[in-house]
């Protein structure tokens, strides 16, 4: 009775599709106006989540990029209201008080992106949040800054009993990627089930013949990132899920290129230590999964590709239209072998550029590999979304961005799902070519994934969808009482799932708690 009253009252309310009647969906948090919600991490009842780039005239304590966390979080309170007045300038959570950790710029390293040429920026762009506890009360937090280049902070926490917790200034630093030649967006992320930080490299770079080019319209990023690693970049150094070994000792970054090169929003790996999914930010985008040699160890496997077949006819409603899913072997490759066809490309500079040519991996190489007359899989590895869609595999996701798990109820079966946001159904999933041509939801979708026992995705169906979208409205386009531009994902104990927003669709950026009408 309880949850059909819900229900009722939810269709009354909020204007949803039926993909989303099936459901309970409840506000419980949102941040100052111009902010975005990121990081989102449970650590126990302990939720960590950011403030990304507010409004910096505001006037409040929330003017600056802000990480913090609420501690014993009431995942059964009520549902919080759409903010007003001076509400709409500050952290707002039905779930206990926010409090703030850090901020941009404290203790003159929080941010602040230093390399080679001195400091460079520091950063308003907190994202992932993954804790890794060195005792029962205390730990180390890391934080992506997603810039370019990027950054990685790791602070000290103390939590005391009543759950506030205290920053030790002395133990706060800024993560050394010099040795790897510096990261490159580091956007949403997970922890791995050896308790290491997997931070993500967004590579919003669609053509890698424009690296080199000095009238590229955003060849400032490039000299940025000369600027760290002291030299002119090279582009099949960045896009990867770079890897935090021994977290609270030396936090030394691996590469794992293995993983494959594009814009990684985020990767998650399943309990059997060996599969990881991996989604990729972008326009007609492709989603990934690797299988590692090795259980714990990232640095060798094969890399797949998803080929979707559509679960309903052309023109479906993407509110309620799944898909089936099989995977397209790509190839297998290790991180020493990638490296030595890294390297081949390293002493490209901005004079290499030649109109109309390309200093790096051309199409005609792509399509020699995809025939397989290439000498090596050199392809795969660095060009990874033209290899996949070379392939047959579906390059047609916009916007893909968290995937995620819970990986006790993954392990044990009691939840025997990942979950994936996409920000936004539109351009090469909404028109009527390829694999998915279903209708457009500005305001985005998230969709359930199954698994089976070896932990194989093999379907995914829409389960929240946001909207009605009004091109008209000034602000919030989206409908309030809905998602709007879901991104980062937290799957719960309970098979509960956060969901943070990243929109311009809201005037406050919102996260929410949906769970099923079954649980």
């Amino acid at each position: 009775m309880k949850a059909t009253k819900a229900l009722l009252a939810l269709a009354a309310t909020t204007c949803l599709t039926s993909a989303a009647m099936a459901q309970e969906i409840k506000r419980v948090a949102t941040v100052p106006v111009g902010g975005e919600i990121t990081g989102m991490f449970l650590q126990g009842d302990d939720l960590f989540f950011n403030v990304q780039h507010p409004s910096d005239d505001i006037g409040t304590d929330f003017a600056k990029a802000t990480v913090g966390v609420v501690a014993n979080a009431d995942f059964d309170a009520a549902a919080l209201s759409v903010p007003e007045g001076d509400d709409m300038k500050l952290v707002k959570t039905s779930l206990g008080a926010y409090q703030i950790l850090v901020q941009e710029g404290d203790f003159e390293k929080m941010g602040v992106i230093a390399g080679k040429g001195g400091v460079i920026k520091t950063s308003n762009d907190p994202d992932f949040n993954g804790f890794i506890a060195t005792g029962d009360n205390e730990g180390y937090l890391f934080s992506n800054w997603e810039d370019r280049p990027g950054g990685m902070s790791r602070v000290k926490l103390t939590r005391a009993a009543d759950g506030s917790y205290s920053v030790d200034e002395a133990d706060a630093t800024m993560v050394d990627f010099s040795a790897v030649q510096g990261t490159w967006v580091n956007c949403f992320g997970t922890v791995s089930p050896w308790n290491t930080p997997l931070t993500s490299e967004e590579l919003y770079f669609d053509d890698t013949a424009d690296w080199n080019n000095p009238g590229y319209e955003y060849h400032g990023d490039q000299e940025a990132l000369a600027s760290y690693v002291g030299k002119f970049p090279n582009p099949y150094r960045y896009g990867y899920i770079v890897e935090i070994t021994d977290p609270a000792g030396t936090a030394t970054p691996v590469k794992m290129t293995a993983l494959g090169r594009y814009s990684h929003e985020n990767s998650v790996v399943m309990p059997d230590r060996k599969t990881v999914y991996l989604s990729d930010d972008g326009t007609n985008v492709v989603f990934f999964k690797f299988v590692a040699d090795t259980a714990g160890d990232l640095s060798a496997g094969t890399l797949y590709a998803a080929k979707m077949t559509q679960k309903g006819a052309s023109g479906a409603d993407s509110a309620t239209t799944g898909f089936d899913i099989e995977w397209i072997e790509l190839a297998h490759a290790s991180n020493a072998e990638i490296e030595g066809w890294i390297a081949e490309y390293d002493a490209v500079t901005a004079e290499d550029y030649k109109e109309g040519a390309t200093s790096y991996i051309s199409d005609d190489e792509v399509a020699a590999w995809a025939a397989g007359t290439a000498a090596d899989n050199r392809v795969a590895f660095l060009e990874s979304r033209k290899a996949a869609a070379a392939k047959g595999a579906t390059a047609e996701f916009r916007k893909m961005e968290g995937v995620n798990i819970n990986l006790a109820g993954a392990a044990d079966g009691s939840v025997p799902y990942a979950y994936m946001a996409m920000s936004e159904v539109a351009k090469g999933m909404a028109d009527d070519k390829g694999d998915i041509q279903v209708t457009e939801n500005k305001c985005g979708i998230v969709y359930q994934m199954p698994f089976d026992a070896a932990y194989n995705i093999t379907a995914m169906t829409p389960v929240v969808a946001g909207g009605p979208y009004d091109k008209n409205a000034e602000t919030n386009a989206c409908a309030l009482d809905a998602v709007s531009n879901p991104d980062n994902i937290v799957v719960r104990n309970d098979g509960s799932v956060l969901i943070g927003e990243d929109t311009g669709n809201h005037e406050n950026n919102a996260m929410w708690l949906w769970k099923s009408a079954a649980m």
